[in-house]
């Protein structure tokens, strides 16, 4: 029996695109399964002219595809309220104030508030600031926490300066920093697959793993982002966040128990011994690119997309090598790759271990085993070993075991914002992004940024629907290894 929470939960930027696609119809699945039923409210503001109406239309067309029960989401819906708000006047704080305490002595919320921004990122710290100085959060609740969309900072100096804005009102424990790639199925199977196989967790180190691939590749190109997409770059927007993330995943410490806190400490002894490059290791460690037309001609390249500005050094394409110094991942390289217009949509994780020692023969020569993690689009579980061939002589060939998350799993699998909006109701930061891990994340980017910043780069330099330019092939073929997806 699913335990009931009791919480009042605000949504900046209620009218938003994320409010209606995700955030709406992931609080309606908690409220269908029991997670929510007679002791929540849901505030949505915003700076739109909405009648009370108005807003209960838009949150139930919000919810049509999952509801299944009109009553059911009728009653869910009459939970939901609706104050028009600019963020930055402080004198509309005091009219959420007074809409709050009402809410919280007519649903019996205890004063537990969670305050989720789905707003530019320039208006958290003035959020936050006014939360504390107009008495929005409590005294006498059980908690207070604040939900942040990305990106947190644009650089490491931003982001600090944001987090100690945030720091003035929470603690860091009250603070979840939403990354949704850790909201999916099969980025939470990296712990369980790692940890809850004594063969994987005893070998999850360099004794017998020789390299770690993380790709996170795009069919599309930057469509109608130009604006956003031309400041930030893959590097930004894809690097410093989903992708340091899921590294983390895979090569932190095991922690003491399977709690957020001790997860974060052993991900944070992880981070902690990432190696910052110098601008000289940077163009030895990674590879920009941009794309160009495909064979064909019929997509344009970056350069020739509405937006784009004239002669942009823009980058859509990031491979790079990671290098931790720590006694379990000495002398591996962690090798990461991201971009647009790329081959294919894939999302995934290859473990490649090191090969073994044949006692077959001097003409049979082993491959390296490799386990795969595939996240998107279709989830699964591969791992390539060694088994005989099926003919006369002994011979030896590779054989992939395959396991694909069945579509029964799919219905029943929680969407990624429904599980972190659960997780942080619950207090679970296990699938958060903490400061220590963003910050070093940020001078990690920073330092490749500022390298790139520096010197002129030849674009576009791969052709659109292929895998990148050839110098990220050439980077592992420098450690004699190679993309395990091609």
């Amino acid at each position: 029996m699913p335990q009931e929470i009791t919480t009042l939960l605000t949504f900046f930027g209620g009218t938003g695109d994320l409010a209606k696609r995700k955030l709406y119809p992931s609080v309606y699945n908690l409220y269908k399964k029991g997670f929510l039923k007679e002791h929540f409210a849901i505030v949505g503001t915003s700076r739109a002219d909405l009648t009370a109406a108005e807003f209960s239309d838009m949150v139930r067309e919000s919810i049509n595809h999952v509801v299944e029960d009109e009553d059911n989401a009728k009653e869910f819906i009459s939970h939901f309220r609706y104050i028009k708000l600019d963020v930055g006047d402080e004198a509309g704080y005091q009219e959420m104030l007074k809409l709050n305490n009402e809410l919280d002595a007519q649903y019996e919320l205890k004063g537990n508030r969670i305050f989720y921004m789905s707003v530019a990122p320039r208006f958290f710290g003035t959020i936050a600031g006014y939360l504390k100085s107009e008495g929005l959060t409590t005294e006498n609740g059980e908690f207070n926490r604040l939900m942040i969309e990305k990106p947190f900072g644009v650089s490491y100096e931003t982001a600090e300066q944001l987090n100690n804005q945030l720091h003035e009102v929470f603690e860091e424990d009250q603070i979840f920093r939403i990354d949704h790639y850790l909201g999916k199925e099969m980025v939470q199977n990296i712990s369980s697959v790692r940890f809850g196989n004594p063969l994987f967790d005893a070998a999850w180190n360099k004794d017998y793993i020789q390299n770690v691939q993380v790709t996170l590749s795009e069919v599309l190109g930057v469509e109608e982002r130009a604006g956003y997409y031309d400041d930030a770059g893959a590097l930004r927007d894809m690097i410093q966040n989903h992708t340091m993330q899921i590294v983390a995943w895979l090569a932190m410490e095991k922690p003491a128990s399977f709690t957020d806190k001790d997860i974060r400490a052993a991900k944070n002894v992880a981070f902690n011994s990432l190696h910052i490059y110098t601008p000289e290791e940077v163009k030895k460690n990674f590879v920009r690119g941009q794309y160009g037309e495909n064979i064909d001609g019929t997509q344009v390249k970056y350069l020739d997309e509405d937006g784009v500005p004239e002669g942009s050094q823009n980058d859509t394409f990031v491979a790079g090598r990671l290098k931790f110094r720590s006694a379990r991942w000495d002398g591996v390289p962690f090798y990461i790759r991201t971009g647009k217009r790329l081959k294919s949509k894939q999302t995934r994780v290859d473990v490649v271990f090191k090969k073994g020692i044949s006692i077959f023969g001097d003409d049979i020569e082993l491959e390296n085993p490799v386990l795969s993690i595939l996240i998107d689009p279709k989830g699964g579980i591969e791992f390539r070993i060694n088994a005989k061939d099926t003919t006369s002589d002994f011979k030896t060939r590779v054989d992939t075991m395959k396991w694909q998350v069945s579509y029964l799993d799919m219905e029943r699998t929680p969407e990624p914002y429904e599980r972190m909006i659960h997780d942080a109701m619950n207090g679970d930061g296990s699938n958060f992004a903490d400061w220590n891990g963003v910050g070093i994340s940020w001078k990690f980017v920073d330092a490749i940024q500022d390298a790139w910043d520096s010197e002129h780069a030849e674009f576009p330099n791969y052709i659109s629907g292929t895998m990148g330019p050839k110098a990220s092939d050439d980077l592992l073929a420098e450690d004699g290894n190679h993309w395990i997806y091609k």
